[in-house]
């Protein structure tokens, strides 16, 4: 009796702390904590019941078993691949895509393992889209290349609940052999493009070395027209001021001068003189002006006289300040006129049959005969 006293002391803990685990173990195993950006799949005895929300969720321990799905945005490499453009030039290429999980419960029942489902259809797509391309537009369309490999991937990814949101090819590089005829072409055109730049530049300078020295020569034959005119002006007005002077001595000075040719003929011999009548009459006027037979009011003061209007007209004394006015405003209407011709010409010359140089080149490719375009079209190939 003692002994299984004692035996069943001993066994009544042990059970009590097996049971205690159990329950430790089933409680920890029906507790479910989901993240924030998550959701999971639940199945109990292999059979998929619901989705588990973020949050504290409790399942049935022991025969139930969850399946974690990333609800955020997630990027896939898609690793490089090579391709035969449609104009037989091999090609590689790598990408990224973009997916986001839309329907968890499609992601874990439609596909295997979506990520490298959706990955493996990218390369297939990839390749495809490559080959039905140029070798041209493979490095230059890229975003259409991005549009069609995106386009290609929605219709079989809805069917996972699996939204691809961006592709972006990262690099598209052609063999060795072509890369070295690319950038012997590229060598070639800039050199092309070089020259055709020099040319226009000489020939621009040219052009406005041209028009700069006509422009100097009409500047100069303005000035030599100018100079002429007011020289020629200069002459008259001296001319007509020179008149002026000698007609404001008046009577009296060619009395004078009478007077002493009169002496000089007293003194000769001959008893016979003939006098003008203007001098005898001037004469007249001169004696009674020295012994004051007539009244002064009457007397006519032999005073200097002006030119009359016939004169001063026909010498040009009342027009002397206008023909300067006129010679000053047409000596700046042709300076005017020859500086609008002068930038009428350079506009010309800045327009007139200068072509860029994208144009040049393009009419220069025209007149390449086509059987150098096939030669060097087999050369790239």
């Amino acid at each position: 009796m003692f002994v299984p006293l004692q035996l069943g002391g001993v066994v009544l803990p042990v059970v009590a702390l097996l049971l205690l685990a159990v329950a430790v173990a089933a409680v920890y195993q029906a507790v479910e904590i989901v993240n924030a950006y998550e959701k999971r799949a639940l199945t109990v005895f292999g059979e998929y019941r619901k989705l588990l929300e973020p949050g504290i969720n409790f399942v049935p321990p022991f025969v139930s078993r969850t399946y974690t799905f990333d609800m955020r945005t997630q990027t896939l490499d898609v690793p490089r691949q090579e391709a035969i453009t449609r104009d037989n030039s091999p090609v590689t290429a790598d990408a990224v895509v973009y997916i986001k999980v839309m329907d968890a419960k499609k992601a874990f029942l439609e596909v295997d393992n979506y990520k490298k489902a959706v990955s493996n259809l990218a390369q297939t797509t990839l390749r495809a889209v490559l080959g039905d391309m140029e070798l041209d537009d493979t490095l230059n369309k890229r975003q259409e290349i991005n549009a069609k490999i995106r386009k290609e991937l929605d219709e079989p990814t809805d069917e996972w609940g699996i939204r691809v949101e961006s592709v972006e090819v990262r690099e598209v590089n052609p063999s060795k052999d072509v890369q070295q005829a690319m950038e012997q072409q590229t060598s070639a055109e800039r050199k092309r493009r070089a020259m055709i730049l020099e040319a226009q530049g000489e020939r621009r300078s040219a052009i406005e070395k041209a028009e700069g020295d006509k422009s100097s020569n009409i500047i100069r034959a303005q000035g030599e027209k100018q100079s002429q005119i007011l020289e020629a002006q200069g002459d008259a007005i001296s001319t007509v001021l020179r008149a002026k002077s000698a007609d404001s001595m008046g009577e009296r000075a060619i009395i004078e001068r009478g007077m002493e040719t009169l002496e000089e003929i007293g003194t000769s011999e001959s008893t016979t003189f003939v006098l003008p009548q203007e001098l005898t009459s001037l004469l007249s006027r001169y004696g009674k002006h020295l012994t004051g037979s007539d009244v002064e009011s009457q007397s006519e003061l032999l005073e200097g006289l002006e030119f009359d209007s016939e004169t001063r007209e026909l010498l040009g004394l009342d027009d002397i300040e206008e023909i300067l006015g006129q010679i000053e405003q047409e000596t700046e209407m042709d300076v005017e006129k020859m500086e609008q011709e002068a930038q009428a010409i350079k506009e010309g010359a800045d327009t007139a049959d200068i072509k860029d140089p994208d144009e040049v080149i393009a009419e220069m490719d025209e007149e390449v005969p086509a059987e150098a375009d096939e030669e060097l079209e087999s050369e790239k190939n």
